[in-house]
């Protein structure tokens, strides 16, 4: 089975394409996305955010056309909702979750499709994912796809409460699903922490165990994804 990876920087494509066993190829497609090509991985740099996320996964498997992938995976690093998810360690997702799209209200938040305008979460297929957070030794819990990143106590308070059992967040996973979706494929997401969810603290931020982190597991999750059929 082949895989499109969609990540929002280089140093995540190139974590996970640390886990073919051939060097990749380069290309560019449509938009100007930087594309990886490698023996069962394909690694595209989307940018930030969902929107992005989203418009360059469509780009990417229009690009490829139909039967040319048969899962889609959004992988990078994001916060860490603590106990759940203490820094260095690995997210599979069990539910891909748009968590502040919707509507402030005096009761509370609302998220968009109890506004009726459409859907605020995506289940990656149940028994890949659990199979793939076994293999990860991660935890297999939701992922919050947040626009505009969590950076006090009161909002991560507040995230914990709507989303009880969450173990991180991040910025891309909702707009990789939408995407996938739309073209008929399943989509996994997996977060390497490099911080916790709470009060802004860059000193505090450990990306470079985060990515290796997620460099080792592409490592040990490439030759499963090898095995998988579509």
């Amino acid at each position: 089975m082949r895989v499109l990876v969609v990540t929002a920087v280089a140093a995540e494509a190139g974590a996970a394409a640390a886990g073919e066993s051939a060097a990749g190829e380069s290309a560019v497609l449509p938009g100007g996305y930087a594309l990886t090509r490698g023996p069962v991985l394909d690694a595209v740099v989307a940018g930030v955010g969902p929107a992005a996320a989203a418009a360059a996964t469509a780009t990417a498997l229009t690009a490829a056309g139909p039967g040319a992938y048969g899962l889609v995976v959004s992988a990078g690093i994001g916060g860490g909702f603590v106990p759940h998810a203490p820094v260095g360690s690995l997210v599979v997702a069990d539910a891909i979750v748009a968590a502040d799209l919707g509507a402030d209200t005096p009761e509370g938040f609302l998220p968009v499709d109890e506004l009726g305008f459409g859907r605020s979460v995506h289940h990656p297929p149940a028994a890949l994912s659990a199979r793939i957070a076994e293999v990860l030794g991660a935890a297999h819990a939701p992922v919050l796809t947040v626009s505009t990143v969590t950076g006090t106590a009161e909002r991560a308070a507040a995230l914990a409460r709507r989303h009880p059992g969450a173990a991180a967040e991040a910025m891309e996973g909702f707009g990789v699903a939408e995407a996938a979706a739309a073209h008929g494929l399943p989509v996994v997401e997996i977060r390497a922490v490099s911080n916790a969810v709470g009060p802004r603290d860059r000193s505090a931020w450990r990306i470079g165990e985060a990515l290796d982190a997620l460099r080792g597991a592409f490592r040990r999750l490439t030759p499963v994804l090898a095995k998988e059929q579509p």
